[in-house]
């Protein structure tokens, strides 16, 4: 499954909707506080996404020395600036720093992360709002696939809040049966073998890796961890392994990544619609290959 294929489209599509909307531009704006290269570095890619298809993007850095009071002043001051539409503040923060206080000092509507509680619990309520980049990537490209969640059995392997959680709540939503497996998970690979839908993020791949024997025949295999090894990036799955069994698996690098960058250019041209009382005529779940 290519997500970079996927992208391209949606890409495309979003371009054109920015296009059509006239005189509504969207504007993100990006807050990264200290010297995380890799932080930079998915920054970079994401700014270069946004002018890439119309949107404005601005981008606020702050020193590692920064306080909780003045990260949430700024968050503030952005969410009651009326030229900002969105507003991404990159994760992870800082040791020191509460990054649930600072996501609370966001406006709900200009959460391009779907991360604000309230966000969270529109999705726990079915509600059609702004929904975790990640997590709507991951479904948006089972369906580009013709891959059926309703009444699958969906094995995930991360319970983070930017993932496994609100992940585990959209696969539900849309009638599956979930269970989340996690650190302290014994016989994971039972549980794995079970899935009709496999998402692992584990994110250590020189720990654990996931092959041939711990997933089912045909099977749906989707890679959300990230590792370097030797230099090179590598997910959790042994693709050529994997790949022997699956029915589809997601490679990493050109995978779920390309798709998460997606999803944030779709939630800032969602909030942007969504101020100015515009609806969008396009829904990214209902493309198809």
């Amino acid at each position: 499954m290519s997500g970079s294929q996927i992208a391209r489209q949606i890409q495309t599509k979003i371009k054109h909707e920015i296009q059509i909307l006239g005189n509504i531009t969207p504007v993100l704006a990006t807050v990264l506080v200290g010297n995380n290269p890799a932080s930079k570095t998915y920054l970079k890619n994401k700014h270069a996404a946004c002018s890439a298809v119309g949107i404005e993007s601005r981008n606020i850095e702050l020193p590692e020395s920064t306080r909780q009071a003045e990260l949430e002043l700024l968050l503030k001051g952005l969410s009651a600036d009326e030229s900002i539409t969105g507003i991404l503040l990159q994760l992870p923060l800082p040791q020191g720093l509460d990054q649930v206080s600072a996501i609370n000092a966001i406006a709900p509507g200009k959460d391009v992360d779907g991360l604000h509680p309230y966000n969270l619990g529109m999705l726990m309520q079915k509600s059609r709002g702004i929904v975790p980049c990640t997590p709507k990537g991951v479904v948006v490209m089972l369906r580009y696939y013709h891959i059926p969640i309703a009444g699958s059995h969906v094995v995930i392997v991360n319970r983070s809040k930017l993932v496994g959680r609100p992940l585990s709540q959209l696969f539900l939503n849309n009638d599956a049966t979930v269970t989340v497996c996690h650190s302290k998970t014994k016989e994971l690979s039972r549980f794995c073998k079970e899935a009709d839908i496999l998402v692992t993020g584990i994110g250590h791949r020189s720990q654990t890796s996931i092959g041939e024997s711990m997933i089912k025949n045909g099977a749906a295999v989707v890679d959300v961890g990230t590792s370097v090894v030797n230099g090179e990036l590598m997910g959790d799955v042994d693709f050529e392994s994997a790949s022997r069994v699956a029915g589809h698996v997601t490679p990493v690098p050109g995978g779920v990544g390309p798709m998460t960058v997606s999803m944030l250019l779709y939630n800032t041209l969602l909030t942007a619609s969504q101020r100015r009382g515009r609806n969008l005529n396009f829904d990214p779940e209902t493309l198809s290959n």
